[in-house]
């Protein structure tokens, strides 16, 4: 993890101050998770750097609602021969999602989200299916009871997802600060997507 130090406004971006947890040095231009969302490193003065969020970022993400103080989840970019630990986590975060249960089970921890959903982000493989994978906060999850429903009396769809953390993840990561309530960033299996796109197009070829 790593601690917003200064977040500063500019017209309708936010630059964030972070301390380097890394134990090496960054250089500009690096590309590094927070929280799940993919940014620039554009600025480094001793042991901080400075990543920079454009509005649209700020709109489909949890970054708007960061202070300093905050810890967030991040992760440097894979080196191409490494190990893939995890399922592929591009950085681009497709919406955000609400935290509806939080509980420790037995040394374990067990945590529900609820997100927004509607038919034609299903059809573009906003979704998640039982033992598949999806990214909570840049964290590479196994999903568990996934589900898609309509609310009573409305049209209005809710997508929901649960996960489970082994202690080193709840230790190592900002999921110890997640309570009801907290809103954290999702990122759908691209795998997902494209298997969901090319479905599409088969059904209108």
């Amino acid at each position: 993890m790593a601690q917003v130090v200064k977040i500063e406004t500019e017209q309708t971006n936010k630059h964030f101050t972070l301390r380097n947890p890394f134990g090496e040095p960054l250089s500009i231009d690096q590309s590094i998770a927070h929280n799940g969302v993919c940014l620039t490193v554009v600025r480094i003065e001793g042991d901080l750097y400075t990543v920079t969020a454009m509005q649209e970022t700020l709109r489909l993400t949890n970054l708007d609602l960061l202070r300093e103080g905050d810890w967030i989840n991040v992760e440097r970019s894979m080196l191409m021969g490494g190990r893939l630990d995890g399922h592929i986590v591009q950085g681009h975060v497709d919406q955000v999602a609400r935290c509806i249960e939080a509980r420790e089970t037995d040394g374990s921890w067990y945590y529900r989200f609820e997100y927004d959903s509607t038919p034609e982000m299903v059809e573009r493989g906003y979704f998640c299916v039982d033992k598949g994978s999806v990214t909570i906060n840049g964290v590479s999850l196994t999903v568990c009871e996934p589900d898609i429903v309509t609310l009573p009396d409305t049209s209005t769809q809710k997508g929901h997802v649960s996960v489970c953390i082994i202690p080193y993840t709840h230790e190592n990561t900002n999921f110890k600060y997640i309570e009801v309530g907290t809103v954290v960033n999702i990122e759908f299996d691209i795998l997902g997507k494209y298997i969901a796109s090319y479905a599409k197009y088969l059904s209108k070829a």
